[in-house]
């Protein structure tokens, strides 16, 4: 872990993790239980996602997922995708690192890779290149991929949607959330050292103990912890 000027002295750069898989695989709830396990142990934690979490960020969301940016092609799909990620890291993810702070994403660069590289056959040159300029030096220090046959994810979304119209990505056939699914297992295994793979239609709680497991092992043995006071203040400049 590096150290890194804060201005008032040095101080030591916090851990980016990013939860990713396709359709209903429960990263949402995972990200939620990891955060709640990170700030038991005293650390500051900043919870976010993709497509979003940046004010900016969030603006383009629904013009992704609409499925209003597809009529762009894939290429051009990427690059808004980029666009939105290239505020979130500036707005959100970079200040809480360099502050100490850990982040932990609901989908980053990975999904880029495999929605737009993978599926939208694009090179992979473009797709690197954007993720390049995209996210600078945010890169992760761990991601989970939360695995899960496409059929049983769709049907947890379905189950969730609750006669809500699919989005952009749900809609599409069982075909596509097999290659995506294929897709991120690549990832994986082309990147060991970052990556790990979870199957995530295991009870719940047994997915949030593996994920652990994997965050103590990787991570834990040198985090800093923080005091509440200072999470409390760095919660209220937040706020402000």
């Amino acid at each position: 872990m590096t150290e890194q000027s804060n201005g008032s002295g040095s101080a030591r750069r916090g851990r980016f993790i990013t939860l990713e898989g396709g359709e209903g695989a429960g990263k949402s709830t995972q990200v939620r239980l990891l955060v709640s396990r990170l700030e038991e142990r005293g650390i500051e934690v900043v919870a976010t996602r993709e497509p979003g979490g940046s004010p900016q960020a969030e603006a383009l969301r629904d013009v992704l997922l609409s499925g209003r940016a597809a009529r762009f092609g894939p290429r051009g799909e990427a690059i808004l995708f980029s666009a939105a990620r290239i505020d979130h890291v500036d707005k959100i993810i970079e200040p809480a690192l360099a502050r100490g702070a850990w982040v932990v994403s609901d989908r980053f660069a990975d999904s880029t890779r495999a929605y737009q590289g993978a599926l939208g056959n694009l090179e992979q040159r473009f797709i690197l290149e954007l993720e390049r300029v995209a996210i600078a030096n945010a890169r992760p220090d761990l991601t989970i991929f939360l695995d899960i046959p496409p059929e049983a994810g769709l049907l947890r979304v379905s189950q969730r949607r609750n006669g809500e119209p699919a989005d952009r990505f749900e809609a599409e056939g069982i075909a596509f959330h097999a290659a995506l699914r294929k897709a991120f297992r690549d990832i994986a295994k082309a990147e060991p050292e970052r990556c790990v793979t979870i199957y995530a239609l295991a009870p719940e709680g047994d997915v949030a103990a593996e994920i652990w497991r994997e965050v103590e092992t990787r991570l834990l043995e040198e985090a800093p912890k923080k005091s509440s006071r200072t999470r409390r203040k760095h919660a209220a400049q937040e706020r402000a």
